[in-house]
């Protein structure tokens, strides 16, 4: 054989393999793009009958932009090295498929759910979450657009190294998170330090545009309170002129006898337009806060990452509810309300929250505060006869006072003070147990469980875990270590006013709630149409067991709750916590001197 035709030999056998090797990887690659598509993924029926139908409504599969992310954008990595191995890994599924058929049911399937969803997590975990990247660039994103809630937990995923599955499981399919352990959630949701990252300069940017946005908004309310204010004032002042001139035309018809009645005429606007303490809110500033149904969500229930997604930030980095929580508690109400979450006893037609209007103010001796908010027509309880909780009391407002020595004060306010074991919350004793109980010796327990701080307990359930109750009602601690944290600071400081009859209490919550005991409570109520104002006067220091001092320089935390419409117990509509001042900048709710 010459030398020619082995080159021609050689030449023709390379290009037979170079042939051979475009055909085998083209193939190759059309294989496995052709296993890359949502129409390959839903051809067994494993998957068209279980996981794709869940998809078929999440904002993946349909949305507003018209963009989908199909089964491969979230399982199968783009890289070509990766995609390979997960290939490979995926041959695994043709033995459960043809062999073992342990999925082949919507029984089997959902048997085997949590197992499957957890392989995901993990393998997600593991990247930084690559796939969802994929779409979602941390880098990218506009805290502009965002809730308040997503901005802060997306700024602590930068700063603290978590991903996004750590926060985002079950958004496509059923969710199975609630089923996993509390050692499995706690190390599936830990942060990673190897996920840090640098806090982009547009994240920054777009904070403080967001910063600017709320400033503008608050300005921009406040000038149009401003002007609803000198319109209001404006109004009452022409009221008590055509008042006087009514009263100067009945002196001068009436003689000396009516004078007497006349004054008492001119007295009763004033009283009526809430300044029987003399404060002059027109120069006190207002927060409007919204209050909202809670429904059955207790501290357990916040401390609790299977029910509350917030409860990592809030336990371990200190995060307070106002902080994620406090523009979006219309929505959190209505949620609730509607018996979408947290509620077993839904009242229908109650509304889900409570638009008021705060102030404070202060002088050398007193703290006085102001509440306004509209009242609502009257909504049936469906199972209360009659249809009213509280038939004697159409309205009743309260409102708590800690410091930072109660746990969670500072971060959720009155918050501490409600638990799972309560009466009407899901784990509430009956009440054969509760009278059999040591506890009833000690504590009033004849209504059922009413608040109490964690610290009174000797262990707080807050789990569940093996079936256990949630709560800690009957882990009393004994009476002599009761009485040292009420000396030492260790309680709630618990104020309210009952519309019936006009009554104050003013009371503490420890190892239950005390309605009395406190120093005097003043409150000045009433309507104007339909609206209710409320004044309160405590004085700053009382010197009385339960009570708060106030003092200067110094922040509290406050909370407060009104149960309107007749209604009772925890049917009510609460604050999330907020910081209390006197003439401080600081505080959320600033009491200034008046």
């Amino acid at each position: 054989m010459t030398d020619n035709t082995k080159r021609k030999l050689g030449f023709g056998a390379a290009f037979l393999f170079f042939i051979l090797g475009i055909i085998f990887w083209g193939g190759f690659n059309w294989a496995m793009e052709k296993t890359n598509t949502l129409e390959f993924c839903i051809g067994c029926h494993e998957m068209k009958d279980n996981v794709y139908q869940e998809y078929k409504p999440t904002i993946h599969y349909s949305n507003r932009t018209g963009v989908r992310a199909e089964c491969p954008d979230c399982h199968v990595p783009k890289e070509w090295i990766y995609k390979v191995i997960r290939k490979i890994q995926a041959s695994n599924e043709l033995y459960h498929h043809f062999i073992v058929k342990d999925v082949d049911t919507p029984e089997k399937f959902d048997a085997k759910r949590l197992e499957l969803a957890k392989h995901v997590w993990a393998a997600m975990k593991d990247t930084d979450s690559r796939e969802c990247r994929n779409c979602h660039n941390f880098e990218s994103m506009n805290p502009k657009f965002q809730r308040p809630r997503a901005r802060k937990q997306h700024l602590n995923a930068f700063e603290t190294g978590q991903t996004c599955i750590d926060c985002h499981k079950g958004i496509a399919h059923k969710s199975v998170r609630k089923l996993l352990t509390d050692e499995e959630l706690e190390n599936l949701e830990a942060p990673n330090p190897a996920f840090i990252r640098k806090v982009p300069e547009m994240y920054k940017a777009g904070l403080k545009e967001v910063e600017a946005m709320d400033a503008e908004k608050a300005a921009k309310e406040k000038a149009e309170k401003e002007k609803a204010r000198e319109a209001a004032k404006a109004a009452k002042e022409a009221e008590k002129k055509r008042i006087e001139a009514a009263v100067a035309a009945a002196l001068a018809t009436q003689g000396a006898g009516a004078a007497s009645g006349g004054e008492a005429a001119a007295a009763s606007p004033a009283a009526a337009a809430g300044e029987g303490f003399g404060v002059n809110w027109d120069n006190a500033p207002e927060r409007e806060i919204t209050l909202f149904y809670p429904s059955q969500t207790s501290i357990e229930w916040v401390l609790n990452g299977r029910d509350h997604g917030g409860a990592r930030p809030f336990v371990k980095g200190g995060d307070r509810c106002f902080t994620c929580h406090d523009k979006e508690t219309a929505d959190m109400g209505k949620k609730m309300v509607t018996g979408e979450k947290a509620e077993e006893t839904p009242i229908p037609g109650k509304r889900g929250s409570i638009p008021v209007k705060v102030q404070a103010a202060h002088d050398a001796d007193n703290l006085y505060l102001r509440f306004e908010w509209e009242g609502t027509d009257h909504v049936p309880v469906p199972f209360v006869e009659g249809g009213k909780m509280d038939p004697e009391n159409p309205m009743k407002i309260a409102f708590m006072l800690a410091t930072d020595d109660v746990e969670f004060a500072d971060r959720a306010g009155c918050w501490g003070t409600c638990h799972h074991d309560a009466r009407n919350m899901p784990h509430a004793p009956d009440q054969a147990t509760l009278d059999a109980s040591e506890a009833a010796k000690v504590i009033d327990l004849k209504n059922g469980v009413t608040k109490y701080l964690k610290e009174s307990r000797t262990k707080i359930e807050v789990k569940g875990r093996r079936g256990k109750k949630r709560g800690g009602w009957d882990k009393l601690k004994s009476p002599e270590e009761i009485s040292e944290l009420l000396k030492s600071g260790i309680f709630m400081d618990l104020m309210r006013y009952k519309s019936g009859k006009g009554e104050t209490e003013n009371g503490y919550v420890l190892e239950q709630r005390h309605m009395s005991g406190g120093g005097e409570l003043l409150a000045n109520a009433h309507k104007e149409g339909n609206t209710w104002v409320v004044e309160m006067k405590r004085a700053l220091k009382t010197g009385k067991p339960g009570d708060v001092d106030i003092e200067p320089g110094k922040l509290y935390n406050f909370g407060f709750a009104i149960h309107d419409d007749y209604s009772n117990g925890r049917f009510h509509h609460v604050s999330l916590g907020y910081k209390l001042g006197l003439d401080n900048g600081e505080a959320e709710i600033n009491a200034v001197g008046k």
